[in-house]
């Protein structure tokens, strides 16, 4: 620390040391430039080091006033030169009330003060553009003629803003080793030109004939959409170089562009890269200061509305979940953010009322988000009992408690699969989201409102990891079905949105995402068979395995009867189902009472069932398979 203050110190001192002889060299230079190169004898007088000594004082006064000796002038801007223009307008105008309240014009060219503060600001400016170029351009040719750097040279995708940022980036790092040798975009008004004196060469679909040296691309367009991006990656292939892109603008929302955010493109950046843009005020006055509780803060979902709200700076967030592991990672991830919030793990079953019960007794949460869920389709078909304890009972303690403790937003999380479902996991879903509906019916005091939306990129259970291990053992990557669509969104878009509709909603709402177009499966795999370099069917080849218990060819995020009305957010959309009455949910409410008391012993299809007694929309496939080991025990207990 001490030496950090006297280097600083050094600094200072050097800065106004060099200041004060340019303020020298400036009057002298303006007297001989209004008099053509000759000193009129009338200024002999004025000349003298006291003099001097007073105009110094003044000037570095106001340079000092306008903080230009804060600045770290290796990063010189343009706010800079107004401020340096500011304090050469200062000082001027301050010495000329001192002129002519002490001595007056009178033996004084008047033009000499306006010429001096011309000089003066000038040579100050290029004393500061002198430093930044040093840093910039002088220090990096310097260490490039050093033997032991080896810089990269690079081609950049992208001449906007992100691609001029990280060029600067590589022009003020001495240290840095990449070369940017040129830029390529499609915008016809940009070829030709010069950004920071690195050209923009033309358009993307010549990088494969380009006769510049280049070892590797970084693609800079974070706004590229689907089609975009799926073009630029095909091109970059033809080189054989390595290629690699920043994150989508969702990924980099709230954070600064830099070089060590590239990385290699990957099956995200194919699928989907639109931005969203949310209304943070309403978000900020959801979230900033409250208390909130995220269930299942440990999965996909839950982990990432734990960093979307830390955003927005809740005052306490309580992040329950029954994974030790998920838990410990989520806790571990934000324990060394240097935040003014309190977080608290939770180690919890939301089956358990009691310690749901304590929870909410102790942090008396103000908004709660119900992630907690089990969501791997074929899984609750074996095991649909636990589907039900989980998504129906947990949701109903939750609901239950967050209404005796006068919550004022509770927002679960639901899935296009309670759209006509036909399977356990979509039944589940659907009777939580009527338990929601029903307990924002009977009183007041809780705004309770459900968000559903289709599969996320990159969670647990994606088909995406399986596919890309199938890939590195060399293939079969199956797919169930060539006509299998579902509707897929990135983790960061899909919890922003939970965010904003929770903002939006005043109780008893049912949100819809706007998802875009479904994708196949099959296109999926294929796009990921082709980034790993390989061809589908040639190297790898793609089996069809046949659906899975459960699942649905094509999702629906609402039936074709269904009205979804819009909401101040583009995205984002209201159910409005005139078919769920009051008579409805206590119907289905009651069911579910009679399914708590008559759930134990029951056999998978059985509690399937059930569940279609409840919910008549559900037609499940009774013909499935159970387990092998429940067939043996029924087996032997036969």
């Amino acid at each position: 620390m001490d030496y950090l203050k006297k280097r600083l110190n050094r600094n200072l001192v050097l800065l106004i040391a060099g200041d004060s002889l340019i303020i020298t060299l400036s009057i002298y230079m303006s007297i001989l430039f209004r008099f053509d190169f000759s000193i009129p004898s009338v200024l002999n007088n004025l000349l003298i080091v006291q003099n001097f000594i007073y105009l110094i004082t003044l000037k570095i006064f106001c340079f000092r006033f306008f903080k230009l000796y804060r600045g770290m002038w290796r990063y010189t801007s343009v706010w800079d030169m107004m401020n340096i223009v500011k304090a050469n307008i200062l000082s001027t105008i301050l010495l000329v009330g001192i002129i002519m309240f002490f001595i007056g014009f009178n033996n004084l060219s008047r033009s000499l003060i306006v010429i001096d503060f011309i000089v003066c600001t000038g040579m100050i400016s290029i004393s500061r553009l002198g430093i930044r170029m040093f840093f910039s351009h002088i220090k990096s040719i310097l260490s490039t003629n050093n033997p032991n750097s080896i810089k990269k040279n690079i081609l950049l995708i992208g001449a906007g803003d992100t691609g001029q940022l990280i060029l600067r980036q590589t022009l003020q790092r001495s240290d840095s080793h990449i070369n940017v040798v040129g830029f390529l975009d499609d915008n016809e008004d940009k070829i030709g030109r010069r950004l920071h004196d690195v050209p923009i060469i033309g358009r993307v679909d010549i990088v494969s004939t380009l006769a510049i040296d280049f070892e590797e691309i970084y693609i800079c367009v974070p706004t590229a959409n689907r089609e975009q991006m799926r073009f630029i990656v095909d091109e970059c292939k033809k080189t054989g170089k390595v290629f690699k892109t920043l994150p989508s603008i969702a990924e980099l929302i709230e954070g600064n562009v830099s070089i060590s955010q590239f990385r290699e493109v990957s099956i995200l950046d194919l699928l989907g890269r639109e931005e969203v843009n949310l209304d943070k005020k309403s978000i900020n006055d959801f979230i900033k200061g409250k208390r909130v509780l995220v269930t299942g803060a440990g999965g996909s979902i839950g982990s990432e509305l734990i960093r979307q709200c830390i955003k927005f700076e809740p005052s306490v967030l309580v992040m329950m979940d029954i994974s030790e592991l998920n838990l410990f990672e989520i806790d571990r991830e934000i324990i060394d953010e240097d935040l003014n919030i309190l977080f608290k793990p939770v180690l919890s079953d939301i089956k358990d009322y009691s310690v749901v019960d304590q929870v909410f007794n102790e942090f008396k949460p103000q908004v709660v988000f119900h992630a907690a869920a089990y969501k791997h389709v074929p899984m609750q078909e074996y095991f649909p009992w636990e589907a039900v304890k989980t998504n129906v009972f947990g949701t109903s303690n939750v609901s239950d408690i967050a209404v005796k403790y006068s919550v004022e937003k509770f927002v679960l999380v639901s899935t296009d699969k309670a759209v006509k479902p036909v399977n356990v996991m979509g039944a589940t879903k659907r009777l939580a989201e009527m338990v929601t509906l029903d307990h924002n019916r009977k009183q007041n005091k809780t705004e309770f409102m459900a968000v559903r939306f289709g599969n996320v990129l990159g969670s647990s259970g994606s088909v995406i990891p399986i596919f890309q291990e199938q890939i590195k053992k060399g293939g079969p990557v199956t797919v169930t079905d060539p006509d299998m669509e579902r509707y897929f969104m990135s983790i960061p878009e899909a919890s922003q949105l939970i965010l904003q509709a929770g903002s939006l909603g005043i109780g008893g709402e049912v949100f819809i995402l706007d998802m875009g177009d479904p994708i196949k499966i099959l296109d999926i795999a294929t796009e990921l068979i082709r980034l790993s370099g390989y061809e589908p069917e040639l190297d790898i080849p793609i089996e069809f395995t046949g659906t899975r218990p459960g699942e649905k060819k094509i999702e629906e995020l609402s039936l074709p009867t269904e009205q979804l009305d819009k909401t101040k957010h583009e995205k984002i959309f209201v159910l409005n189902d005139q078919d769920i009455t009051s008579e409805t949910l206590s119907s289905v409410i009651t069911g579910i009472k009679d399914l708590e008391d008559g759930l134990s012993g029951r056999s998978a299809n059985q509690v399937r069932t059930l569940l279609s007694s409840i919910l008549p929309e559900y037609k499940p496939d009774l013909k499935s398979k159970e387990p092998v080991y429940l067939r043996v025990k029924a087996e032997a207990e036969a």
